[in-house]
């Protein structure tokens, strides 16, 4: 965890530094959102558009950092921990990532940004197809739902379809690159259905154990 900590606080400062150097280069209203055929569609002041994201990345550490110490189930989070310290690490890259893309197309480089995008997020969601598959039964991490959290066997099974699910959501999110009119629904319809899916066969499996008993 420590070499780890250190490389998220390294990226952290990073993106601040880069942030108080590009300052001034900035424009008084910057793009800040683009839609699903990467246009800019939101705008906002200066400050914001360079400093957001490094704060933004900094409280999410600052929380995830809380939780395995704040869980009641902290010993189950300390069984799959290397994968969310890993998981830590691979979300701040992410963010780190977003926020280059933001800063070089505020300079004046005008670019695809859901293009762009596309290969940092199937990694981050095949990532989390593996932290799912090894995630123990906690209250903050993983598939949380009445059931799962309810029945271990639930969490446990919930928790292996869902990992693969998140594996092949992060592949389908990459073929947006071949298929860039349709990037967006490949990020976005997979998820959903991926949602649907482990929260009912979660339910029905919940029924099924009980059943059992």
């Amino acid at each position: 965890m420590k070499k780890i900590s250190i490389s998220i606080l390294v990226i952290i400062l990073l993106s601040f530094v880069i942030s108080i150097y590009l300052y001034p280069q900035m424009p008084e209203t910057m793009a800040s959102h683009w839609n699903s055929r990467g246009e800019v569609d939101g705008y906002m002041p200066r400050f914001w558009g360079v400093f957001l994201m490094p704060i933004v990345s900094f409280v999410i550490l600052l929380m995830f950092l809380l939780i395995p110490n704040i869980d009641p189930l902290k010993k189950n989070i300390q069984k799959f921990r290397k994968y969310f310290d890993w998981f830590i690490l691979l979300l701040m890259i992410f963010l780190f990532y977003i926020h280059g893309l933001s800063l070089y197309w505020n300079l004046g480089n005008v670019f695809n940004m859901t293009v762009m995008i596309l290969p940092a997020l199937g990694i981050l969601f095949y990532y989390i197809g593996i932290l799912t598959e090894n995630a123990k039964q906690n209250w903050f991490i993983g598939i949380r739902t009445p059931w799962t959290l309810s029945n271990k066997k639930v969490w446990d099974k919930t928790h292996k379809i869902g990992g693969k699910l998140f594996k092949i959501a992060g592949v389908i999110a990459l073929l947006g690159l071949l298929l860039p009119d349709y990037s967006m629904w490949l990020i976005l319809a997979p998820i959903l259905a991926l949602v649907i899916y482990v929260i009912l066969y979660s339910y029905l499996e919940y029924q099924k154990q009980t059943k059992h008993r």
